[in-house]
């Protein structure tokens, strides 16, 4: 699908906050900002498919990552257009050839333990252990760096809370950052952002599939907990090392395992707990300051 075109999208951002006044606990008016949630029902060829609770940030790339991340399509050339619609709160997916098989595969539903109660379509465990993860390193110089770039980042979070915020890195270098009212919909967005790039760049390397957007070299981060869901849709998009303020549940834990990716959580600061692979972080101890002792 190489010749063909790269979907049509449009571009219906939307504020992501709304301004109003609240009583504070001295009993005034304080002014505050709060994040503006929206339903998002996704149709494919004029099928319902799903409603997404959202921000409205990039919804276009929502619905494309999200797509990709059910494994509902495996080239971004298959879609024709996607078209947002804010006045009806509909996202209509045009694809050049249909779906095969789309009832079966979305017969089964399992809710997520995402913010706003997700759907992931047919077994999370499904094809897991065919997935292979390239190799892939980062320094704790290059962890800390990236733990500090979202503290620095100007974000939703930061004015009015109620959001998760996500990013992809190579190294250090921050190249996208989505938040959005829960954790899966910021991912799926970073996964359609990656899928148009690496198409965008593969004619002018001659391959058919650019390699400049996979995920071998890059790390992704998230403000939520490592779920398992979470962890398989970083490994369907080839990212070996994941990043985490907050921590993993059991769950996550065994695939990551499994998988032999890199989960490090509890990061701020100068402080994190790898969990999973750890060969692949390089470890520089010397960086994280003096150790208090207490001396019975």
């Amino acid at each position: 699908m190489s010749g063909l075109p790269l979907p049509r999208l449009t571009h219906a951002r939307l504020p992501l906050t709304r301004e109003l006044c609240a009583v504070n606990e001295y009993g005034e008016l304080q002014r505050v900002w709060i994040p503006v949630e929206r339903a998002l029902t996704v149709y494919v060829d004029n099928r319902e498919l799903v409603t997404l609770m959202t921000l409205g940030a990039q919804p276009e790339l929502l619905v494309l990552g999200y797509l990709r991340n059910q494994r509902l399509i495996a080239s971004v050339r298959e879609v024709e257009s996607i078209t947002v619609d804010w006045e009806v709160g509909a996202a209509a997916v045009k694809t050049r050839s249909g779906i095969a098989n789309i009832e079966a595969r979305t017969a089964s539903k399992v809710v997520t333990t995402g913010c706003g109660q997700g759907s992931v379509f047919g077994d999370l465990m499904a094809d897991v252990d065919k997935l292979v993860l390239p190799p892939a390193t980062l320094t704790q110089q290059q962890l800390y760096a990236i733990v500090n770039a979202i503290r620095v980042q100007d974000s939703t979070y930061k004015t009015s809370g109620s959001v998760h915020g996500c990013a992809l890195f190579r190294g250090d270098e921050m190249l996208s950052f989505v938040e959005d009212v829960g954790r899966h919909n910021a991912i799926d967005t970073i996964a359609g952002w990656m899928w148009m790039q690496e198409e965008e760049l593969a004619p002018t390397l001659g391959t058919g599939v650019s390699s400049a957007m996979s995920g071998a070299d890059k790390v992704f981060y998230t403000t939520g907990r490592l779920t398992s869901e979470m962890v398989i849709k970083s490994a369907q998009m080839g990212i070996p090392i994941v990043v985490s303020r907050s921590g993993i549940t059991q769950m996550g834990l065994e695939v990551a395992q499994r998988l032999d990716l890199c989960a490090i959580g509890r990061a701020t600061n100068k402080r994190f707990l790898c969990f999973s692979a750890a060969q692949r972080l390089q470890l520089q101890p010397e960086l994280a300051g003096a150790k208090l002792r207490v001396v019975a």
